[in-house]
C-alpha cells in the first residue's frame, strides 16, 4: 500500500511539474507573440514630416494637422495598409528628417527641384502650384517680377520662393523667415518690400492682413511631390497609391474641398 501511495504522490508531482513547465511555455509564447504584434504595428506606421504652416496644405486646426497634404497623406497610407503619423516641424529640416531616417516622407507644399534631387528621391506631382509676389497696396514699389531687382524680399526659410529668390533676382536682399506668416508681417511693417510664396497660403496671408495685395503676374510655376529618401522602397508604393486616387478623383476631391476658385 505504502508502495502504491508512493507511486501516485510521484505522478502527481510529475504531472504538477509537467503543468507548471507547460504555462510557462505558453506564457512566453504568448509574451513572444504579443511582441510580434506590437512590433507590426509599429512598423506599420508611416511618419510624414511637414510644416504646419501653409495653409491649405497643411495647417493647424484645433491641434490637428489638417490640409490637402494631410489628407493625400492618409488616402496614401491607407492604401498602403499603414497609420499615418504626422511630424511638425521647421520647413527647412525636413528634408534632412527624411535623409537620416527620422521620418519616412517629407510632405510639405514641397516643390520638385533638381537642388533637393541631390538629397532625395520624389514621387511623381500630385498637383501644380504657382510662386506669387505679395505687395502692400500702397507702396507702388513693386508692381511685377523686374521691379524685384534690389529689393528687400521676405520668404520662407528653404521654399522654392527662397531658392528662385536667391538664384533669379539680381542683387536682392533675401529675408528668411520660418514661417510665411512672419514674412507677410514683415511686409506689414515695411521691413521687406515683398514676400514671394506660394499661390494658396498668399491667398490667406492677405485676407488676414488688409492693406496687402497679390501682384497679377506670376513669380514662377512649379509641380509638387512626395520626398523620400534616395532608394526607398517605398517610392514605388507612393507612385502607385498617388496613381490610383488620381484615378478615382481622391486627390481632385481633397483639393476642391480647400480650394474653392
Amino acid at each position: 500500500m505504502k508502495k502504491i501511495l508512493s507511486a501516485i504522490l510521484a505522478g502527481a508531482m510529475l504531472c504538477t511539474s509537467a503543468m507548471m513547465f507547460s504555462a510557462c511555455g505558453n506564457k512566453t509564447e504568448s509574451t513572444a507573440d504579443s511582441k510580434t504584434e506590437s512590433s507590426a504595428a509599429e512598423a506599420k506606421e508611416l511618419h510624414m514630416a511637414t510644416n504646419a504652416a501653409f495653409e491649405p496644405y497643411e495647417y493647424k486646426e484645433g491641434g490637428e494637422v489638417v490640409g490637402i497634404d494631410a489628407e493625400i497623406a492618409k488616402a496614401v497610407c491607407d492604401k498602403l495598409g499603414c497609420k499615418l503619423v504626422i511630424d511638425d516641424m521647421d520647413f527647412d529640416a525636413i528634408i534632412t528628417a527624411v535623409t537620416s531616417g527620422k521620418a519616412d516622407f517629407g510632405m510639405a507644399g514641397m516643390t520638385v527641384t533638381d537642388e533637393r534631387k541631390q538629397s532625395v528621391d520624389f514621387t511623381d506631382s500630385y498637383t501644380n502650384a504657382v510662386q506669387v509676389i505679395i505687395v502692400n497696396e500702397d507702396d507702388g514699389k513693386v508692381a511685377g517680377k523686374a521691379d524685384l531687382e534690389g529689393k528687400t524680399i521676405g520668404v520662407q526659410l528653404g521654399t522654392t520662393g527662397d531658392l528662385y529668390v536667391s538664384d533669379d533676382v539680381k542683387d536682392a536682399q533675401v529675408e528668411r523667415f520660418n514661417k510665411g506668416a512672419d514674412a507677410v508681417l514683415a511686409l506689414t511693417q515695411g521691413k521687406v518690400d515683398a514676400v514671394v510664396i506660394d499661390n494658396q497660403p498668399a491667398k490667406a496671408f492677405v485676407a488676414q492682413n488688409p492693406g496687402t495685395k497679390i501682384l497679377e503676374e506670376d513669380f514662377a510655376n512649379e509641380e509638387y511631390a512626395i520626398c523620400l529618401a534616395k532608394g526607398s522602397e517605398l517610392t514605388e508604393k507612393f507612385n502607385t497609391a498617388l496613381k490610383e486616387l488620381k484615378d478615382d478623383g481622391t486627390i481632385d476631391t481633397v483639393i476642391k474641398k480647400y480650394i474653392k476658385d
